[in-house]
């Protein structure tokens, strides 16, 4: 008998017998020991897990905290000074009790560097403002602007002066710049801008300003250059300060230099004794009328060298386009403006009725300051220039525009003996006829006194 047969299993009754006899057991699981990189594995994703909920809870926690209102009582300034690193930048906050939490300050700074940088600068912080609040100011830069206004019609030596005694800017200034390349305006800046990026910003302005006004000039103007634009728009600068009148003004200056006139005008006098300093502090001497200088228009033909003054947009813009009138002159009229005549029996008209309001003017003033830059009484006849500072452009200070006219010294200036031009005198071009209009000259020897 094979002792490999299976054995026969005999039912103990028929009834066992009609029974399904049940499978056999399943031999015993053998366990094998698990490896040791899928244990690695599955224990670093049970970390990753962990440290992942540990990281949402911990920004929850932060986003909670930073929102929470600061200790700062009152609204305060803060100086952050540059090169100031974001550990230095926490501690100065805390010191100055914009924040009480220096640490949770440079976390929360990290966790935002996307949104940009903390920028250094002088920065206001409002009462209680929160952690998320002041990083974002930081990150903004919203710093406080300070302003500085540059009128129209200073010098680059006076606008230098007046960057000089602003405490806000930093900084020398490296040299003066040119005359008529710094536009007057309203400038704002940040604390610790230094004047040198400040006179980087006006010269850049002045020129996209002047290439704007040139390329919509009159085709017709006797300006050959944007140089020349400014040359004269610093002389009608200089002349009013009234906007209505600018370019009347400059058409006056147009129409003379189309016709070959001198332009004589009382600040270019000045400018050539004294240059950058912009004003005398006196009247203008006879001697000095009649004094060769690059700059006098009284003596030189055409346009000066250079210009007198910074001119802003609108002095640009007028001469640009000037009013077209046949104006040759115009005078004060005692009230701020000036009246304008197209002949010199007109303006000597003008000039009469001026010498009035002049005269009940010195009577009213007899106790007041001797006139600043305008001329002084001399013997001779009395003669009246077509634009002059003592008459164009009155004020206390001659470089303000839109002032009121300065009172004369008793007796110093006494009516019917001011002279402020050559009409009327051996050296008027419209009367001396050794003068040809129609070509260049040289400037006369003229005797000092």
């Amino acid at each position: 008998m094979d002792d490999a047969a299976p054995q026969r299993i005999a039912p103990r009754s028929p009834s066992e017998a009609l029974k399904p006899t049940a499978a056999p057991p399943p031999p015993p699981r053998v366990r094998r020991p698990r490896g040791g990189m899928l244990s690695a594995i599955s224990g670093l994703l049970s970390l990753a897990l962990i440290v992942a909920l540990g990281a949402i809870l911990g920004v929850i926690y932060v986003e909670r905290r930073v929102g929470e209102p600061g200790p700062l009582a009152a609204d305060k300034v803060v100086v952050i000074p540059r090169s100031t690193g974001t550990g230095e930048m926490a501690e100065l906050l805390k010191r100055e009790g914009v924040i009480n939490q220096p640490y949770l300050f440079e976390l929360y700074a990290y966790l935002n560097r996307q949104k940009g940088q903390l920028k250094a600068g002088e920065f206001l912080f409002k009462a209680h403002t929160s952690l998320d609040e002041t990083i974002d100011t930081l990150i903004q830069g919203k710093a406080i602007l300070h302003a500085l206004t540059i009128p129209e019609g200073l010098t680059s030596e006076q606008i230098v002066g007046r960057l000089k005694e602003n405490d806000i800017l930093t900084g020398e200034v490296n040299e003066i710049p040119r005359e008529g390349t710094l536009l007057p305006d309203t400038w704002k800046f940040e604390r610790g801008m230094t004047r040198q990026e400040l006179i980087n910003r006006m010269q850049r302005a002045q020129r996209e300003v002047l290439n704007q006004v040139w390329s919509r000039r009159s085709s017709d103007l006797p300006i050959k250059t944007p140089q020349e634009l400014v040359i004269l728009a610093s002389i009608v600068e200089k002349e009013t300060g009234r906007a209505d009148e600018r370019t009347r003004v400059a058409g006056v200056f147009i129409n003379r230099l189309a016709k070959r006139m001198k332009l004589q005008s009382d600040p270019t006098i000045v400018y050539g004794l004294v240059g950058g300093q912009g004003t005398l502090g006196r009247g203008i001497l006879r001697s000095e009328i009649e004094k060769a200088t690059p700059y006098n228009t009284y003596v030189i033909e055409g346009l000066p060298p250079g210009p007198i003054a910074n001119p802003g947009r609108a002095a640009l813009e007028a001469v640009a386009n000037p009013s077209r009138t046949k104006d040759l002159y115009f005078v004060a009229d005692g009230t701020g403006g000036h009246v304008f005549s197209d002949t010199l029996d007109g303006h000597s008209r003008n000039v009469a009725r001026w010498r009035q309001v002049e005269k009940a003017r010195i009577e009213a003033n007899k106790a007041s300051e001797g006139a600043v830059d305008r001329v002084e009484s001399p013997p001779g006849p009395d003669v009246q220039s077509p634009a002059s500072a003592s008459t164009a452009n009155p004020g206390s200070d001659p470089l303000m525009p839109g002032g009121r006219p300065p009172a004369a010294t008793p007796g110093a200036n006494k009516p019917g003996k001011r002279v402020d031009a050559s009409e009327g005198t051996p050296r008027d071009p419209l009367l001396n006829r050794s003068y040809d209009l129609t070509t260049s000259k040289t400037v006369p020897n003229f005797r000092q006194r």
